[in-house]
């Protein structure tokens, strides 16, 4: 039987701090659940008891939330929790290899606890948002990387000893030349940029300050006119949806801005919270005022939370000084922002599952319609906007919107942040205009392939877009080019593969990631994930059979638009696409039982 669970009384308080962030207590499920979690380094019987007494709920609302997310350990873990990202831009760059090593170090397997306690390790397949570091891991809460043997074990001591441990910079992960325009990522690297005064100095809040002396309409016409485009993945025209949200229901509105950024190979997000997290305190103030919005939530994914103590800063210090509150900059505007940590799901990047994780449920996603602009969080009209969308809207403030529309190619507006990382020379964040190619960002931007080989493939807007192969790379990476492609510019993650890659254990990888984040609400997604994953691996393991093949072209179309949510299609869409233009690898491994690129590697090195 589990002791009781008590909260201190410095917790009490916090407790009462988070229910005062939101319109009912079921909604401070999930930060109340990170704090009792953070107090005890575990959830027992008891503590779900407590916070289900705390938040007036039934206590199996408390367990399934709790058996939702991953980052809620129910067992005692060691003093330092370890998790090595095994998703594909990891993987890409051996973090087989540092498995191998992990395990051997450690001496347990994955999941378990050393013995003398000190750590639990996990390799998760789950992209943990630091690509540009690959191999890499968490510590604690910490990221390090690129790791190789060598690099774990001055970690692990470091790290057993109580020191700081030094991040040496990987040799070929440094930008060379300057970015053509730098919109959002002119403040990356400078840690000064957290800070409210520095920020302010350098025109910081000049953007919000002009959009509070304009009309709301006149704000939502120059964003439509600047043909900015939602930059989380779907490509939504942003003053479009701005403009479905209606005024006159009587309801609150809000505003969340989706920070769940969990697509593997993307981090640009991250970059943006960690560098210049006032750039998208600014972006929300703006889009509040333009919509009528008073109360805005920040949804961060819960692997992120350096991120979220930087971002929490900037909030505390931009009340103190008058940039948020009763009177927003000064001005008869009221306007609260709050910080709301997930705890480890995909799928609450899908902007219902989000509401409904905010409402302190599972993230699972709803039926549309009714669309969140007239039926979202808490059941009232609700904007969501990622956070690059509105990281954009200072500089379409102070500059207009014929500007910012003349930077892109038609029908695209400005600039978006491209997210390098794979078999490439310099991963990387690069700040490039809509439109420029694909050639230009692995080629100029990134260095070339790594260590000079052949390209051989590549994704363009994360791992949920169809791959692209080397005669696709003068595409224009902007959302109707890829479209046309037969790909997507999704959330805008570019992962290189270069020849030595088996397309096979790839696309392996990729189901894997979708098998797992799969949320179970729908069949053909719960189910169709799960059996995609088991055909590749019987095939990678030269186990597969010639009607696989076929089996996996019938998933792909069973799978495609039968279930709530794009996690399905998404899934079909990638896998799909390695099949049709890999087909003869997959044939291979079928007929002969091995892999044909492991087999020519094998052969050029004897």
């Amino acid at each position: 039987m589990s002791s009781p669970f008590v909260f201190t009384s410095e917790n009490q308080e916090r407790f009462q701090q988070i229910l005062a962030r939101y319109p009912n207590k079921r909604a401070a499920m999930l930060p109340t659940l990170h704090l009792a979690h953070e107090q005890q380094g575990h959830i027992t019987p008891a503590v779900e008891e407590v916070v289900a007494e705390l938040l007036e709920v039934p206590l199996v609302d408390v367990h399934e939330v709790l058996t939702f997310y991953t980052l809620y350990f129910r067992q005692p873990m060691g003093r330092h929790h370890l998790r090595l990202c095994m998703s594909i831009s990891c993987w890409l760059r051996g973090s087989d290899r540092i498995q191998v090593h992990l395990k051997n170090k450690l001496g347990v397997k994955s999941g378990a606890i050393t013995q003398d306690g000190s750590f639990s390790w996990e390799a998760v397949p789950d992209c943990l948002g630091a690509c540009d570091m690959a191999p890499m891991m968490q510590v604690d809460e910490d990221y390090h990387g690129p790791l190789t043997p060598e690099r774990v074990d001055q970690i692990l001591e470091a790290t057993a000893q109580g020191q700081e441990i030094t991040t040496a910079p990987p040799p070929d992960n440094t930008k060379t030349e300057a970015l053509p325009i730098q919109l959002i990522s002119e403040h990356f690297g400078n840690s000064q940029a957290r800070e409210l005064e520095w920020y302010r100095k350098q025109g910081g809040y000049e953007g919000a300050q002009k959009a509070l002396e304009m009309q709301p309409k006149e704000i939502v016409d120059r964003v439509t006119h600047a043909n900015l485009r939602g930059l989380g993945g779907a490509g939504f025209p942003t003053g479009r949806k701005w403009s479905f949200v209606p005024q006159d229901t009587g309801k609150t509105i809000y505003l969340t801005a989706n920070a769940d950024e969990s697509e593997p190979g993307t981090f640009k997000d991250r970059y943006l919270m960690e560098w210049d997290p006032h750039l998208l305190l600014e972006g929300i103030i703006i889009c509040a005022y333009a919509v009528g919005i008073h109360t805005a939530y920040i949804y961060i994914r819960g692997e992120y939370l350096r991120a979220a103590q930087i971002l929490q800063k900037a909030i505390e210090e931009a009340y103190r000084e008058g940039v948020l509150g009763e009177r927003v900059l000064g001005k008869d505007f009221q306007l609260d922002v709050h910080l709301h940590r997930g705890a480890g799901a995909y799928i609450c990047g899908e902007e219902t599952g989000l509401l409904e994780s905010l409402e302190g449920k599972k993230g699972w996603p709803r039926l549309k319609p009714p669309f969140p602009a007239v039926v979202g969080l808490f059941g009232c009209p609700t904007v969501i906007n990622n956070v690059e969308t509105l990281s954009q809207l200072p500089k379409i403030l102070l500059k207009g919107a014929e500007w910012f529309a003349g930077i892109a190619c038609s029908h695209h507006g400005g600039t978006r942040l491209f997210a390098l990382s794979g078999c490439v020379k310099r991963p990387g964040v690069y700040e490039l205009p809509l439109g420029t190619s694909l050639r230009e960002l692995i080629y100029e931007h990134g260095g070339g392939v790594l260590g000079d080989k052949q390209l051989k493939a590549v994704i363009p807007g994360g791992a949920s877009a169809a791959i692209l192969t080397e005669k696709d790379l003068d595409v224009s990476l902007d959302f109707d080019s890829l479209m046309k492609a037969g790909s997507m510019l999704g959330s805008g993650a570019v992962i290189v593969m270069d020849e030595d890659v088996c397309m096979v254990r790839a696309c392996q990888n990729i189901m894997r990631f979708f098998a797992h984040e799969s949320c179970g609400q729908c069949t053909p997604c719960r189910e169709g994930t799960g059996w995609v994953y088991q055909i590749l691996t019987r095939i990678a393991e030269g186990a597969g059979t010639p009607e696989d093949i076929d089996n996996l072209a019938e998933l792909a179309d069973n799978m495609s638009g039968t279930s709530i949510c794009a996690l399905s299609d998404g899934a079909a869409m990638s896998f799909r696409s390695y099949v049709k233009k890999f087909r003869s690898e997959f044939e291979y491994h079928i007929l002969h039982k091995r892999c044909d690129v492991e087999e020519k590697k094998t052969t050029v090195n004897a």
